[in-house]
């Protein structure tokens, strides 16, 4: 693995409820490993710092906690406390609950989408879904979430989408340049991020319907443990 971009902060939403799973799920076990420890330890390994989104004191034995600014916000109060926070350009997001996602594919996308002059927000639509939990965020999108939280609009994907799309009036271009909405059905063959140099294992392949499957559920969180064997595939 490449030294991370020194231009990128990594974040860990932790914030959450987890009322479908009955139990904080950010300190659930997989393969002996909270899973909030596996989303620092995989981001640490793209990002040059890391931190925690949650107000819950027990996850700072984990990275540094970023708290909220306004409560109840759901994700996009944690982006908004995480984007006054950083110093960095460039923001990477992701859930607690991805630990199947390889490091080596989350590298190569981020290293792809920097790259790009005009690009501000970055993130996945996976079968025809978008999955803004897991999004790669300029820091310039900071003034337009902090409205967006003042206006308690707090869904996150069209608040991501508005942003991106007032910048590219200011700049003059199209929304697809400001906005890099990647599709994803398992077709690595489509994967722009594949020219920096990532090839995925079998191993990785074999657990590839589990990269963006957020555990949500007992009955999630059970099947996720019957390939627990592949999470060291990084």
């Amino acid at each position: 693995m490449r030294a991370a971009p020194s231009d990128v902060s990594g974040y860990v939403l932790a914030g959450g409820k987890s009322s479908r799973m009955g139990r904080d799920k950010a300190l659930l076990e997989l393969a002996g490993k909270p899973l909030v420890l596996r989303a620092v330890e995989k981001l640490g390994l793209v990002c040059s710092e890391v931190s925690i989104l949650g107000n819950r004191e027990e996850l700072e034995a984990y990275a540094p906690l970023v708290r909220d600014l306004h409560e109840d916000c759901g994700p996009l109060g944690g982006i908004e406390a995480a984007l006054v926070h950083s110093t960095k350009v460039w923001n990477l997001f992701m859930a607690v609950d991805m630990p199947f996602l390889p490091v080596g594919f989350l590298d190569a996308w981020v290293r792809s989408v920097i790259e790009r002059q005009q690009a501000r927000v970055a993130l996945f639509t996976v079968d025809g879904r978008p999955q803004p939990a897991l999004c790669l965020v300029h820091k310039e999108v900071a003034s337009f979430v902090n409205a967006a939280v003042m206006r308690r609009e707090f869904k996150l994907f069209p608040v991501l989408v508005g942003a991106a799309s007032q910048l590219a009036g200011g700049f003059g271009v199209e929304l697809n340049e400001t906005l890099l909405n990647f599709p994803w059905s398992g077709d690595l063959a489509a994967f722009d991020g594949g020219r920096n140099g990532w090839v995925p294992t079998q191993a990785q392949l074999g657990a590839s319907h589990l990269w963006f499957a957020n555990l949500n559920t007992p009955e999630e969180f059970g099947a996720a443990e019957s390939f627990a064997g592949l999470l060291n595939a990084d």
